[in-house]
């Protein structure tokens, strides 16, 4: 890294991430003097982003004086996250590494449009902060997963088949409103949204598959989407658009109206919702990919049968998608994703790929649970705002 480049805010990367954990580490990595470096670190202990720790002997390797080692101070400031999803929403205040400090979840349908779920939201999260003791002026953002694709620039949702009222809204403006008018905070809080496979991908891989440079989420729930976890980064394509394979067409769907108006969607025939109105005409009680989680849970025998047809029709896709992303980590999650379901996808998978492809594949089941998309947003959040040029942003705005 060439010294002209190291700002306080690529100091603060290269100790968050453990490349440099003292002073004379950072000289070393960034070419700076010690002087220089000083002083970028002064800005980043006014803003109560650094802290001292221990003394690290390994950085005296000549029996010197040890150096004093450098943390990222998490207490400074706190995260709040949501996860809509198409009936049930949850939301949690989380701190800086992660840690759930307060959370709730609850009925919430998103058939009610934006401005009445963003407004609900905005009540939650009063409570939520009250109950962990936090002050609205510790928040530094809010990370917001949809069952929807997502334009990353805008923040808005494009196109949604599954979210009647929400194309092109502007939820940053409401949810900022909604949280000063609800829990007092600031008007100009920063606001993430993105679609819920693509934070629940970000939250499992770097949980519990930090080392795996392609990793693959499958959220089989109302709707059918993944999220693709590329070197650490989420992919997005284009427009937000990636990871929609609900909506690729199967030839044995011809008939199958799907939400999106389309006919032969693989969400209309084997998505929670697909499989809710199968068991509903043959009169089994169901109507959303929820119900169906609960009579798989209970081990209901029909249910079962067509979680594991869904599985295979799933898995016979995903043959494709293994074949062009060779992942490492295939994961599947959602309220289908139990043993019937995920025996399908296995038979279907390794029948139509190529053994090449899923030689050292790895196909699991969630470890995070229906915390994932909260944990993973609240991570986005972090990530983005103490990214080097952000937090140099952030720095100035400040004052320091």
């Amino acid at each position: 890294m060439a010294a002209k480049q190291a700002s306080a805010g690529e100091l603060l990367h290269l100790v968050r991430s453990g490349q440099a954990a003292t002073r004379g580490a950072l000289q070393q990595v960034t070419g700076l003097s010690r002087a220089t470096v000083g002083q970028r670190l002064d800005r980043l202990f006014r803003a109560g982003w650094l802290r001292e720790g221990a003394n690290d002997p390994v950085d005296s390797p000549l029996g010197g004086r040890p150096s004093v080692r450098l943390e990222f101070d998490d207490s400074h400031a706190v995260v709040l996250a949501a996860d809509l999803e198409t009936r049930h929403a949850r939301a949690a205040v989380l701190g800086l590494t992660g840690e759930l400090l307060a959370e709730h979840s609850g009925p919430l349908l998103v058939d009610d449009g934006p401005d009445a779920v963003l407004g609900e939201l905005g009540r939650w999260f009063g409570d939520l902060l009250e109950k962990a003791g936090c002050s609205a002026r510790a928040v530094c953002g809010i990370g917001l997963a949809v069952p929807g694709p997502v334009d990353w620039v805008s923040g808005r949702v494009v196109q949604p088949p599954i979210m009647p009222g929400w194309d092109g809204y502007d939820i940053r403006t409401r949810l900022r409103r909604a949280f000063a008018e609800h829990a007092g905070g600031r008007p100009d809080v920063e606001v993430l949204v993105d679609n819920d496979a693509n934070l629940m991908a970000y939250g499992e891989q770097r949980a519990a598959y930090p080392d795996c440079s392609a990793f693959v989420l499958v959220k089989v729930s109302t709707g059918i989407g993944a999220g693709v976890v590329v070197d650490g980064g989420v992919y997005r394509g284009i427009d937000g658009g990636a990871g929609d394979i609900g909506h690729i067409r199967v030839p044995e769907g011809a008939e199958a109206l799907c939400m999106c108006g389309s006919y032969g969607c693989l969400a209309a025939l084997a998505s929670g919702r697909a499989l809710a109105r199968r068991l509903a005409a043959a009169g089994v009680p169901a109507t959303s990919g929820s119900d169906v989680r609960d009579l798989l849970a209970s081990g209901h025998p029909e249910a079962l049968g067509l979680a594991r047809e869904a599985g295979r029709r799933v898995g016979d896709v995903l043959a494709t998608v293994v074949t062009l992303l060779n992942p490492g980590v295939l994961m599947i999650a959602g309220d289908l994703a139990g043993t019937a379901f995920l025996t399908g996808v296995r038979e279907l998978l390794y029948q139509r790929a190529l053994p090449r492809s899923t030689a050292h594949l790895e196909v699991v089941t969630s470890q995070l649970g229906e915390r994932a998309g909260l944990i993973g947003a609240g991570a986005l959040v972090v990530e983005h705002l103490y990214a080097p040029e952000r937090a140099e942003e952030r720095l100035v705005a400040m004052g320091v």
